[in-house]
């Protein structure tokens, strides 16, 4: 497991390498695989979108998602291409958010002096039944921001709440760029794994709510 963990922080090392590090714990091994790819997936992703900001999201989003599944990626085929996949469907779903906000406005959340800056992809719920669970995300939101690292929660406020690209925040900060991607990275991640406890999508922008007698009474 040394051997694997010091392998997996070598840049040079292949994305089966990086991959079976990562699978076993090694985050730092999927940090490599972020970097090696960011470039490319939000390239890929400005194909859709055709906005640097969104295809910047899409391409976090992706990340995410990649990470959550990493446990089901067998090596059947290779990583990039498995990436790829993700990182389109992550892409469309930005498209889709845009189509719907063009017809429909934004959900208008009850503001709280905490509230003013709430992230607006935590804005985009579609249904009645989801007003029910507005407090519940904002708590959780709120309470796992609290208790994030510092420099995370500085680099996904920053992000999300004031709109800085990844340069300004990098420039802000005086904080590597890789280092501030990879802190938005993990703060989503961390968010997104606590918001499933009572929304299907975590930070998905075309997720499902799902209503549970416990968040809806």
């Amino acid at each position: 497991m040394a051997a694997r963990s010091a392998a997996a922080v070598d840049g040079a090392m292949t994305d089966l390498v990086l991959v079976r590090a990562a699978q076993d714990g090694e985050r730092r091994a999927f940090d490599v695989l972020v970097t090696r790819y960011h470039p490319k997936m939000v390239k890929l992703a400005m194909r859709y979108v055709h906005n640097a900001s969104d295809a910047e999201d899409a391409a976090q989003e992706a990340f995410i998602a990649a990470y959550r599944g990493l446990r089901r990626f067998r090596g059947d085929c290779a990583f990039n291409t498995w990436l790829h996949r993700i990182a389109v469907n992550c892409a469309k779903n930005v498209l889709m958010a845009r189509t719907r906000e063009a017809r429909l406005t934004s959900l208008d959340l009850p503001r709280g002096d905490d509230d003013a800056g709430f992230p607006k992809n935590l804005r985009e719920l579609e249904t009645p039944e989801t007003l029910s669970l507005t407090d519940e995300i904002r708590r959780i939101v709120n309470t796992t921001l609290e208790t994030m690292p510092e420099g995370h929660r500085v680099a996904i406020m920053l992000r999300e709440i004031d709109g800085l690209s990844y340069e300004e925040i990098a420039a802000a900060t005086d904080i590597p760029l890789g280092t501030v991607r990879s802190r938005v990275f993990r703060a989503r991640e961390i968010i997104d794994r606590h918001l499933r406890a009572v929304y299907d999508g975590g930070l998905g922008r075309c997720a499902r709510v799902r209503a549970t007698p416990e968040v809806a009474a």
